[in-house]
This record gives C-alpha cells, structure tokens and sequence, in this order.
C-alpha cells in the first residue's frame, strides 16, 4: 500500500502560511509529496526548492504553474483553488492520497493511529474516505473557534480509485462530479492555522481572497478589502482556551510569534442571528450531536478508536 501526499501553495511567505511545516509534518506519513506552487510575488519556490534538498528525502515533486488568476473564471468563488489541487491530486501515484492545505498541520502524537487505520480500511469496500477532526485556531495560538461556524471534521485522506476530485475552494472532495464519499471518522487532527497571523497580514490576505472569491480588484482607493473587516479579530462566539500541545513542527513558529491577542479583553461581538447558534451549539454540548450540519460526507456507521473499527451512535 503506497500514500501520496499532495497540497499547493502560492505566496506562502508573504501571507505567512507554515506551509513548511505542514510538508514536515505529512512527509513521515507519505511515499511521495505533490506539490503544485504558483508563481509568486515572494521567494515561496526557492523556500520549497530549500526544503526539498535538505529534508524532502526525494519525496517532493514540486510543479511551478502560472495559475492564471487573472482570468474571469479564476475570480469565482475560489474555484481555482480546486483546480490547482486537482492538477495536484491528478499527479499522485499511490493507492491512498493524503492533503493537506498549507495552513494545516499534523501532530505528531496521532501519527500511531495513521496506518493502523489504512490497513483496516483499505479492503473496505463501502469505505471511500477518512475523516480528520479540527482544531481551528484563531487570533493566537492558545484560542480556539469551536462554534458551528467552523467546520469540525473534512475529508483528507481517500482511496485513490473513485474518481475523486476536489471541489469548491478546495475544502472538501466529491467523486464522479458530485457524490459525497462514505467516510469513517479517525480519532487525527488537523492544526488549522489559517486565522493566526498579525491583523496586518490577515487584511493583506483578505484583499487577495476577495480576488479569488469575489474578483474584486485591489486599487489604491481600497481602503478596506471589499468582504469587510473580518481579518479584525473580534470576540465571537465559540472562542475558548486551548490547553493542549501543538505539533513539533510548530514549535519555532509559535515561539517567535510577534503580537498577542487576548479575546476575554474584548466585548462579545454578536447578532441576532446568532440565537440559533447559541441554542444548538448548547444542544451540542450536552448531546455531542451537531444538529443540522452540513457535511461534505456520508458517515458510515463505524469509527476508529483504541485500534479498531467499531459502530459509532456519536456522529
């Protein structure tokens, strides 16, 4: 049984995503490592040309593309993102694909449970999928997001045998243009970092994003990205400590990091809407049931725990 593991990365230095460390993380795991990378306005390629020689252990095949985001059709809803990782995933040999976005990271402490998983599920025929839990981290590295408006589990690893694609802005993945895959829930977790950067660079980003998602033009009359001021961390609703241990790999990030944010010093900032989320996210607490969430997914009645497969009744 062989694993690719693929991702992409474009300006990974300038809107400082730890694509590095992602890479470090997924290589032990993987026989080869796909890696599309736009051309960039930074030195991202020669980082990753770095990385390749010193640490790849001639597992990275790294595919410099023009992703052509100028183009009308590459200003939709992020959707060349799926297409960059389709370029990606269509260069994967192995029997099991593994992705990661750059922003991801890998714990070293879950690793255990990773190929004991693939050797139970492998021969699974009604098995296309595993999914990873999440902890998204935001405004620091000790908070997290935990409300419904984060998702709490994706698809990252699946067979490499169905017809699988990526779809959307690259979150998730269908087979045959538009089934959902039947998964099994893993006990691993996915280090989302996406939200932990300075506001600086966080707005820097937004202007990019809404490019991608919106085509919204940057100019110099822009003073604030068009989607608004969500790169301004605020105290929403779902934030809570994090007590636990981050990967290794994130280690000299997290000691270097250059500003603070401490959400309780903040006012809660919330809508009337935000009464539905409160009242399911209790529900949840006590029940462990996200009622009414959407999922890329179907969850097959088994999960992964303590070494084997065995019937879920919490999914």
């Amino acid at each position: 049984m062989t694993i690719s593991g693929f991702t992409i990365i474009r300006n990974g230095m300038l809107f400082e995503y730890p694509f590095l460390e992602s890479m470090r993380s997924l290589l032990p795991l993987v026989d080869e490592l796909i890696v599309n990378v736009g051309i960039s306005e930074d030195n991202t390629f020669q980082k990753l040309q770095d990385f390749s020689n010193s640490e790849g252990k001639g597992k990275i095949k790294c595919f410099l593309r023009d992703w052509e985001l100028s183009k009308p059709e590459n200003k939709i809803n992020g959707l060349a993102l799926s297409e960059q990782t389709n370029f990606a995933l269509n260069q994967c040999k192995g029997d099991w694909c593994f992705y990661l976005q750059a922003d991801e990271v890998l714990h070293e402490k879950d690793y255990h449970y990773f190929h004991n998983i693939l050797k139970q599920v492998d021969k699974c025929t009604d098995i296309d999928c595993v999914l990873l839990n999440y902890y998204h981290f935001y405004g620091s590295y000790d908070t997290l997001q935990t409300s419904r408006s984060s998702y709490r589990r994706e698809i990252r690893i699946f067979k490499n045998n169905k017809g699988v694609k990526s779809i959307g802005d690259a979150q998730s993945f269908r087979k045959n243009g538009h089934e959902k895959l039947n998964a099994i829930i893993s006990p691993m977790y996915i280090y989302h970092y996406g939200w932990v950067r300075t506001p600086e660079i966080m707005r820097e980003k937004t202007f990019h994003f809404d490019q991608l998602y919106h085509g919204k033009e940057i100019t110099s009359e822009n003073k604030q990205p068009w989607s608004g001021d969500n790169y301004r961390y605020k105290r929403i609703l779902g934030l809570k400590k994090f007590h636990g241990t981050h990967p290794v790999v994130m280690q000299k990030i997290i000691s270097q990091k250059n500003h603070t944010w401490d959400f309780k010093k903040l006012p809660l900032t919330w809508q009337l809407s935000d009464l539905k989320k409160i009242f399911l996210d209790s529900i949840e607490r006590y029940t462990g049931i996200r009622f009414f969430e959407y999922r890329n997914y179907k969850i097959i009645s088994k999960d992964f725990q303590h070494g084997h497969i065995h019937n879920s009744h919490n999914l």
